[in-house]
């Protein structure tokens, strides 16, 4: 099989290499699928840059979702057939021709569902069902700011947080971004580039607050936030995409992880806030159930058009170090994923 190995940590032109590997065997818990097409997330270019720490040693094979189809199943996998179109959450390897992951990480996909639409499922779309719908379960009228709303994470968080009645802030940079956010139905898009978030929230909330924020950014981005939320108020973090700036450990560096803020149990108790973390990886790891009834949820609203994917590009897999620029330097809106 072709696979596109992560070989040295770098820029994109020079961090990947087309090798030859062997076809992956599969257990009986796990599933063989023949790759169409994987899809780029924010973790590759930490991975690419060396500040993931769940990225296997190099060379590695990274990448979380695939669309493929079924080439063969373990003899406890009941739910699928061999031939059947699938999405499927990886545990790393997606960036091959052939890949092997766990059953209950696959989900079958009707062929109508174009490869860029059914790979935003697998990752985005999961960690931002899980975030909002399985772990805090958004309700009608609630305050959500969203950052990097015009992402894959946060334009299906945009998507939920409107099926379920919310009054939504989002954050994005640049007259583009904030028309898309305006097609999705945010109520109040904020250009961070123009204006502090914070001075925003507290001018445009009627209360100057908010219900829940939902962070990717890390940094002072959640420090600040911290002190937007109002009593009941919750902070769920998955990821720090300003980590991604600093070209290697450094003061800089240092000083942005600091900046997330020192937090005892105390200080949320008497503030009657929470602050959550998610990682799928620890999901995918620990509860496989959990993972699947994500992904099968996802699969089901993206048929009921609650959630309607955005591709932001298609490229083909000669193109993966302009498609990892495209999503490291944050010019893409939606999914991108790398073709066969």
């Amino acid at each position: 099989m072709k696979a596109a190995v992560l070989v040295q940590h770098g820029e994109a032109a020079t961090a990947f290499r087309l090798q030859e590997h062997p076809i992956p065997t599969h257990q009986a818990d796990e599933v063989l699928i023949a790759v169409d097409a994987f899809g780029l997330n924010f973790a590759d270019v930490m991975a690419m840059r060396g500040k993931y720490q769940d990225c296997p040693p190099l060379p590695a094979v990274v990448g979380y979702e695939v669309v493929g189809r079924v080439m063969a199943i373990g003899s406890e996998v009941t739910h699928l057939v061999v031939g059947q179109r699938v999405v499927a959450f990886t545990r790393f390897g997606a960036y091959a021709t052939e890949v092997v992951t766990k059953g209950k990480a696959v989900v079958a996909i009707p062929d109508h569902f174009s490869n860029g639409v059914a790979a935003a499922l697998a990752t985005q779309y999961c960690t931002a069902y899980y975030a909002a719908a399985y772990l805090l379960q958004l309700r009608p009228g609630e305050k959500v700011l969203i950052h990097a709303a015009a992402g894959g994470v946060g334009t299906a968080l945009v998507q939920l947080a409107k099926w379920r009645g919310c009054t939504i802030f989002g954050t994005a940079s640049g007259r583009e971004k904030i028309h898309y956010l305006l097609q999705q139905g945010v109520d109040f898009p904020i250009d961070y580039s123009q204006r502090n978030f914070v001075e925003a929230i507290q001018t445009l909330s009627s209360n100057g607050k908010v219900d829940v924020i939902f962070d990717s950014i890390g940094g002072n981005s959640v420090r600040k936030g911290m002190e937007l939320l109002q009593a009941g108020g919750k902070m769920v973090c998955y990821g720090a995409a300003v980590l991604a700036q600093t070209p290697t450990i450094s003061v800089k560096m240092l000083s942005e992880g600091l900046g997330f803020g020192l937090y005892h149990p105390a200080q949320l108790m008497m503030r009657s806030i929470a602050l959550l973390g998610v990682n799928m990886l620890r999901i995918a790891d620990e509860q496989p159930d959990v993972l699947q009834h994500c992904l099968e949820n996802c699969v089901r609203l993206a048929e009921e058009g609650v959630f309607r994917p955005t591709v932001g590009g298609v490229f083909h897999y000669q193109d993966l170090p302009a498609a990892i620029a495209l999503l490291e330097n944050r010019q893409s809106i939606g999914k991108i994923v790398v073709e066969w």
